[in-house]
């Protein structure tokens, strides 16, 4: 089965008044490459976060991010009271002291004294609040990988189409290939006979023939094409990322259409060889998208 590298995740857990958000994506590349953004909370798991990464996703481009919402009730800054009325008291004795008078709105002149409105907190993570962040990336993992699997399965059907394409065009050579060798003892034998006076030895010019006929012979590539086909559909029903693997055999697939090319002195042949040449740049440009 194969799997995509491109792929979505996304869950939700609540915790203490605390939504704890998890999102996770993915692109093509050539290896895991991961990058994270962690809440400072979680910030002490982030390697168990990336080895339960690293064990389901194997490999693509990887953005995870883990942030905490909290209530506007709980996250709302605090007063300082004990502070502001220090200040107050000071600010009444320098009033004195130096005879000017107080300030017109207290409230504005404390709230912007240093550290009246600051908020100094130090969260801890608990063993409870950590089983229900664990379980939210897990979720986010699963989902990824069902999206991929999704993804995949529209790939390996994608694949089949064109590998059946290609097997198809490669069976409507045949009739052409038989065709041309006559077609070129004809050509040969006509050229010899439109030369006045010239006398040729019969045996010779069967095995002239045969050397050059041979020289265009593509029944090997034909064989070694239809050998990759065959092994594409197998890799595609291994288990586990095949991607490498199938655009390594779509290579060899390559060279032997670029063969039967170069071997095909006839229109018709060349015409189906670049049509097997477009089926086989499709499996080349999705097969990037393969884990």
């Amino acid at each position: 089965m194969i799997l995509s590298m491109t792929g979505y995740g996304k869950s939700v857990a609540v915790y203490n008044g605390k939504k704890i958000n998890v999102e996770i994506k993915s692109l093509n590349s050539k290896a895991l490459d991961l990058s994270t953004r962690i809440a400072p909370l979680f910030r002490e798991k982030e390697m168990e976060i990336r080895q339960a990464i690293q064990a389901k996703v194997i490999r693509g481009k990887v953005d995870f991010a883990i942030w905490v919402e909290k209530d506007a009730t709980s996250d709302a800054t605090t007063i300082n009271t004990a502070l502001a009325k220090n200040y107050c008291e000071q600010i009444k004795s320098v009033a004195a002291e130096c005879q000017i008078p107080l300030p017109a709105d207290w409230f504005i002149t404390l709230l912007r004294m240093p550290d009246v409105m600051s908020k100094v907190e130090i969260e801890t993570l608990s063993d409870e609040e950590w089983v229900v962040a664990r379980k939210a990336i897990d979720e986010a993992i699963d989902a990824l990988v069902a999206f991929r699997q999704q993804e995949g399965a529209a790939l390996q059907k994608k694949f089949g189409e064109k590998i059946d394409n290609i097997e198809a065009l490669l069976k409507s050579i045949e009739p052409y290939e038989k065709s041309r060798v006559e077609k070129i003892r004809t050509r040969i034998v006509d050229g010899l006979n439109s030369i006045p006076e010239v006398d040729y030895d019969k045996n010779r010019l069967e095995q002239e023939l045969i050397y050059y006929i041979e020289k265009l012979d593509i029944s090997e590539e034909k064989q070694r094409l239809a050998n990759h086909l065959n092994y594409f559909r197998e890799t595609m029903a291994e288990e586990g990322g095949q991607g490498k693997k199938l655009g390594f055999i779509a290579q060899e697939m390559g060279r032997e259409i670029n063969t039967t090319g170069s071997k095909s002195n006839n229109a018709e042949m060349q015409n189906i060889v670049v049509k097997m040449k477009d089926e086989l740049e499709q499996i080349k440009e999705q097969v990037l998208n393969a884990l």
